[in-house]
């Protein structure tokens, strides 16, 4: 029998759109399925915003979860035993002498416009993404995305939540597969697969990302798979899972309707979909010089072909075929005093924060300017940087004019064949 996401019986919800849409049940017994999950890796507590979290110690224990620069000198590789292949990449899979060319086919890319960089987005976005996977995990963490935040809650339990609430929307338990389209280095993934005992694939088109994604989701590489593939077309049979997420992935498609009929095509009749899409918001104003050049900025440092409006999502979420259960902006959720921009800021001084802040994006770029210069870093290295700052400086901007949110959220079924 296919799986399917049951029906809201006890309560519903206005979205921002002005849909009263059914919310999905809480999983039940989340503590048992935790409590055998922590066989495998001993759990420790977390509070955040108020509820206890379990998470894995064992993989930070590791060090898998925060990024050591010196792994990427070729001396501490070969003295390792690392291959001689691995031994010479300097940012991500590239080489010293491939920097270079890939930063300029990539800002190349950009300058092209937005037809250009949509015909060659597999392109654009593998280039960018083996460019900056090191630059996010060093700042970062193993999970690139925001979340509206909550007042004195930290960015990472922020971050928990934020991945939890999708969990719960779908309902997911174990049994269940799940796709997660465009699943980065598996931070999210790893997280919701202790948090639901749900099982999950990962759909990345960059090898890269996948390599780090193994690491990261070790300690439940029984629940965690992942396909190499560009999430438009994914090799995979009709009516194939029970669920499907997408954690801030989807901006990099070039064509909205055709991503989500992707996922749809690939879900089972009554299975959901649960998304965090970037979007432009009302307040955008396409005659104001001002907020293009931040659209732009925001574009340029994220790889994007284009951002779209909430409205753009919402039709085009119903253009795949899915039934639209709800659909809201969740930056407006985040505390007054803690907006979601604010870990771009450096208002949250630590010393796991300092790479995400001014000074410490700052700082990163003097650095790699000095060690391009005694060719210690590759060139082309202090660019990735620049375009990075650019990218946070424009984000920034984007969520205080309100023209801009990461977390556009919409909670999607594929409808059951009728007559069921």
């Amino acid at each position: 029998m296919p799986r399917s996401v049951p029906p809201a019986t006890t309560r519903t919800t206005t979205s921002a759109t002005g849909t009263v849409s059914p919310l999905l049940p809480r999983p039940c017994s989340v503590g048992g399925r935790l409590a055998r999950l922590s066989d495998m890796c001993p759990p420790h507590t977390i509070h955040c915003g108020g509820e206890r979290i379990l998470t894995c110690r064992a993989a930070t224990e590791r060090g898998h979860t925060r990024y050591n620069p010196a792994r990427y000198l070729p001396a501490y590789r070969e003295a390792r035993g690392m291959d001689a292949k691995v031994a010479k990449r300097s940012l991500g899979n590239l080489t010293q002498e491939e920097v270079k060319s890939v930063v300029d086919d990539y800002v190349g890319l950009h300058d092209a416009g937005v037809e250009r960089k949509k015909e060659h987005y597999r392109q654009l976005v593998n280039h960018y993404y083996d460019l900056v996977t090191d630059f996010y995990e060093w700042g970062w963490g193993t999970s690139f995305h925001f979340a509206p935040r909550r007042q004195g809650e930290s960015f990472k339990a922020s971050q928990i939540r934020h991945q939890h609430f999708l969990a719960d929307k779908l309902s997911l338990r174990p049994g269940m597969q799940v796709l997660d389209a465009g699943c980065g280095v598996g931070g999210p993934m790893g997280n919701l697969a202790r948090y639901s005992g749900a099982s999950f694939v990962g759909v990345n088109n960059n090898a890269y990302q996948i390599e780090r994604a193994k690491v990261h989701t070790r300690d439940v590489e029984a629940l965690c798979r992942f396909i190499k593939s560009d999430y438009m077309k994914i090799p995979r049979s009709d009516d194939h899972y029970d669920g499907a997420i997408s954690i801030e992935a989807m901006p990099h498609a070039p064509d909205k309707t055709a991503a989500y009929g992707e996922i749809f095509r690939l879900l089972r009749p009554g299975a959901g979909f649960a998304c965090y899409d970037w979007c432009l918001t009302d307040a955008f104003d396409p005659s104001n010089t001002e907020h293009v050049r931040i659209r732009e900025g925001i574009m340029t440092g994220s790889a994007l072909p284009d951002i779209a409006g909430t409205t753009e999502v919402c039709e085009a979420v119903r253009a795949a075929g899915f039934e639209l259960l709800e659909a809201r902006d969740l930056a407006p959720d985040s505390d007054p005093e803690t907006p979601w921009y604010r870990a771009l800021q450096g208002r949250d001084f630590s010393l796991a924060s300092i790479p995400r802040t001014p000074l410490g994006r700052a700082l990163t770029n003097l650095i790699l300017r000095i060690a391009e210069g005694l060719r210690l870093a590759p060139q082309g290295a202090r660019e990735v940087s620049t375009f990075l700052n650019w990218g946070a400086d424009t984000l920034v901007e984007g969520g205080r004019t309100g023209i801009f949110t990461p977390m556009f959220f919409f909670l999607a079924r594929k409808p059951l064949p009728r007559g069921n």
